[in-house]
Formats: structure tokens, sequence, C-alpha cells
């Protein structure tokens, strides 16, 4: 990662802080130690990039609309790519319905697109464009036009992004957040325990490098 975008995420930690005030507020502060376990374990039904046989499973729960998400996702963009043959890396939904009045609707927009084989395409869109539609009022415009973008036949993706097997989806997702103890995004679980976020690439490349060590 170079200075810039170290100056970036540097500046983007504001949003997270300010962002994980807000949220503890509205979930009454529960459940937000670091004591967590990660309830549900890694299923081809998880949306997973890197080497699937990797010992070491990266899990984040997030919310598309989360500015806090959008800091870390160049972040995670960086550390999945360095260290894509060690490490497993899964997305899950944790939609902040309370104070992010579009979150739900991007998440089964990524499930939806998903069915397609696309769901990484809308992920990536939706994050790098998330000034664009987070607070519009013609998100649903805008997100169709990520799907014609990525080549999704437009028609299926809007029936699936209503129907019952994506919020069905995305909603295991939240659920098995609640149970693991989520209180705000992005929260990170490795190796099935919650960690504390990351300030900066050095520092998160530093925890995964020391969960790959040989243990005794």
């Amino acid at each position: 990662m170079n200075k810039y975008k170290d100056i970036f995420f540097g500046i983007s930690l504001l949003a997270v802080i300010v962002v994980g005030i807000i949220t503890l507020s509205m979930l009454g502060g529960k459940n937000s130690g670091l004591s967590a376990s990660l309830s549900d374990a890694v299923l081809p039904s998880d949306w997973t990039v890197g080497n699937p046989e990797a010992t070491v499973s990266l899990v984040e729960y997030s919310d598309f609309q989360c500015p806090a998400c959008g800091a870390y996702y160049p972040l995670i963009q960086t550390i999945t790519e360095e260290f894509k043959d060690q490490v497993k890396f899964t997305y899950r939904n944790f939609p902040l319905r309370q104070i992010h009045i579009n979150a739900d609707l991007a998440a089964r927009s990524a499930e939806a697109a998903g069915l397609q084989g696309k769901f990484w395409e809308m992920h990536d869109l939706l994050f790098e464009n998330q000034s664009d539609w987070s607070t519009s009022s013609e998100v649903g415009s805008l997100i169709d036009g990520y799907a014609k973008e990525i080549g999704l036949d437009l028609a299926q993706f809007k029936s699936d992004v209503e129907s019952k097997e994506v919020a069905d989806k995305v909603e295991k997702d939240y659920q098995s957040g609640v149970a693991s103890k989520v209180s705000g995004t992005p929260t990170f679980f490795l190796n099935g325990k919650k960690i504390e976020n990351p300030q900066s690439y050095d520092q998160f490349k530093a925890v995964i490098l020391k969960e790959l060590e040989p243990k005794l």
C-alpha cells in the first residue's frame, strides 16, 4: 500500500470512530467486547475469495452503506490480494437498517448479482460508488445501472432482488452476526475470534502474519 492509500485510510478512520459510536448508541452498546467468537462456520453458501484450503480465515460482517466499511474496502482489497494463497476471506451482510436506509437493498442487490455469478463485481461497484447511491432518491436506478454494467440479466436481477430467497440469505447473514455479538460494522473475525479493527495496513498485515506463524 502506497503512502497515499495510508493517508486516505488514516483520514477515513474518523468515519470508523463516528459510525462505531452511532451504532453502539443505536444498539444499546451491547456485545461490543472482543471476547466474541464466530457462531457459524464458513460454508459453501458464503461468499469467499482466496485459498479455500487456507489455514487462516478472515470473516467480515459489513454494511455496503456504512462509511467505515467503505473506508476499509481498499484495505481489504490489498490484504486479500497479498495473502490470496494463504488466507480465505469471507464477506457477510450486516445491514444496519436502523441508520442506513439503503443498506438492505444494497445487500440484496449483491446477493441477487451472486445468483448470476457476479457477487464480487457488484460488491466492488457498491463500495466504489458508495457516495453516489447511499443516500440517493434514485438508488434503485443507480443499482440497476451497476447491474447492466457487469452484464447481468436486468429483469432476472430485479426479480431476484425482491425474492424471498435473497431476503432470507441477507437475514441469515445478519442473524449469524447477532449470534456472534456483532454490534457495528465492519467487524472482523480471524480464525473464529473477533479482533479489534486494525487502524492501518501494517497493523492488519501484522495480525495476519502472526496468525500464519507455526503453532508450537
